[in-house]
């Protein structure tokens, strides 16, 4: 589409000279995306998708204003820049609007996988079933998703930018349900060939077996190993945060605290668009690069994103994590690395006298945006700990935690991997042991 992208993006500028404006910026975006189902051991639905989405933005004397289309055509093309040129004449004129960014390029990365791109029904079937059998050959009930697909972004505007990036991504996630228990376990790849689903489904029936017949532990604060995607869950809750945009209004939890150190000594987390786990493009949706930002070293804040516009009023370069403007948020973080360290999960739970394993978690809601205190369940795979074993299942939990507190209470880290959880991005992240984790009460299942 790169190609078919030069001739879209001259027909809207031939559109907006026809109106007299001749600043002019198009983001094209498009999906091909497969997806087999399955439920009750068997698949049900298998889908495939293919979406193109233009988008374009005019700048007239200091203000802008957005509009789309999934109409490629010539006629589709006109209404859309004639609209957006509308709105924008319309809207408040911003004084701190920059102009169109100029081009610069960012090194590409290598993100796309042919044997993703050409993954067919009959590849995710036969994996799907493979995974189902483990899964019904432990007396258990097998669901999830297996999908595939490739992605493109390209942004063109009249002062020279031209960006573009495309790449492919697999995920299967899998919950294995027993009558009392159930076990889980996903994971994301740009190559499907790095999945590995029939291993996924036996740790999910793995998690659903020793997880029967739960006891009621009590509530209260317990030494917890975290696995990967539950560190996800909870802590990619906080990196909307990281923001320029979110600090100078006021609702950013690190108001007055760049500087400042918040977590434990052993928490060092990065951005980088660049590690061999990430996903995305190397640049963001105003075209500048992506840089790799510190975010928090050895616990203390040190770096936030900033897009060019909260950038340009503070006098200092943007860092390439900003959204398509206009819009309220600004910029964020994400490609989200937590540094990992050298313990093995079996490790920590060995040196638990009592504690609780958790695999992951949902209905994560935030309580106290300044604290960062969220409240949220367990799910899948919920274990209590004793004299360094799995002694086990337990019925879920309510908590609830505070990231600051939590992530100042880090006992021990495994080695960094690419995680995907329920409620936030996939991120690079390692499971964590955290001293006086808060449960706050005994789920009913």
């Amino acid at each position: 589409m790169r190609d078919e992208f030069a001739a879209i993006f001259q027909q809207a500028v031939d559109a907006a000279r026809a109106r007299g404006v001749t600043g002019l910026e198009a983001i094209l975006s498009g999906e091909d995306a497969a997806l087999t189902r399955f439920a009750n051991n068997a698949i049900h639905q298998n889908v495939a998708e293919r979406t193109l989405h233009l988008s374009v933005r005019p700048v007239i004397g200091g203000r802008t204003a957005r509009a789309s289309t999934n109409r490629l055509d010539r006629e589709g093309i006109r209404r859309a820049v004639e609209e957006a040129i509308d709105l924008t004449r319309l809207s408040e004129p911003d004084p701190d609007l920059p102009p169109l960014a100029e081009a610069a390029p960012a090194a590409p990365v290598e993100r796309y996988f042919p044997s993703t791109a050409a993954a067919t029904p009959q590849l995710r079937a036969e994996a799907v079933a493979e995974a189902i059998a483990a899964v019904e050959g432990a007396g258990q009930t097998a669901a999830g998703i297996y999908s595939t697909g490739e992605v493109f972004f390209g942004l063109r505007n009249t002062r020279g930018m031209d960006a573009w990036h495309s790449e492919t991504m697999a995920r299967f996630s899998i919950t294995a349900m027993a009558p009392d228990s159930s076990g889980w376990a996903k994971a994301s790849a740009c190559d499907c060939r790095a999945l590995h689903p029939l291993a996924l489904a036996r740790s999910a029936a793995s998690k659903a077996a020793a997880s029967a017949h739960p006891r009621v532990a009590p509530a209260g604060r317990y030494t917890v190993v975290l696995e990967p995607a539950a560190v996800l869950d909870l802590a990619g809750q906080m990196f909307g945060d990281f923001s320029a945009t979110a600090i100078r209004d006021g609702r950013s939890f690190l108001n007055d605290r760049i500087g400042a150190k918040l977590f434990g000594s052993n928490i060092t987390i990065h951005d980088a668009v660049r590690h061999p786990l990430q996903s995305g493009a190397p640049f963001d949706a105003e075209g500048v690069p992506r840089r790799a930002l510190a975010l928090v070293d050895a616990g203390v804040v040190r770096e936030i994103a900033w897009c060019r516009q909260t950038a340009a009023a503070a006098g200092v370069e943007p860092t390439g994590h900003g959204f398509p403007v206009p819009n309220e948020v600004g910029e964020a973080p994400v490609n989200i690395v937590i540094a990992g360290g050298q313990t093995p999960v079996e490790e920590m739970i060995r040196s638990t006298a009592r504690g609780i394993l958790v695999t992951r978690l949902w209905y994560i809601r935030e309580v106290d945006p300044y604290e960062k205190i969220f409240t949220g369940m367990t799910r899948d795979g919920t274990f209590l700990v004793e004299n360094g074993e799995i002694a086990g299942g337990v019925r879920n939990f309510r908590c609830n935690v505070g990231l600051i507190e939590m992530l100042s209470k880090v006992e021990a880290l495994s080695p960094a991997a690419r995680a995907s959880g329920e409620e936030a991005l996939d991120m690079v992240v390692p499971a964590m042991k955290v001293a006086d984790f808060n449960f706050t009460e005994v789920t009913r299942f």
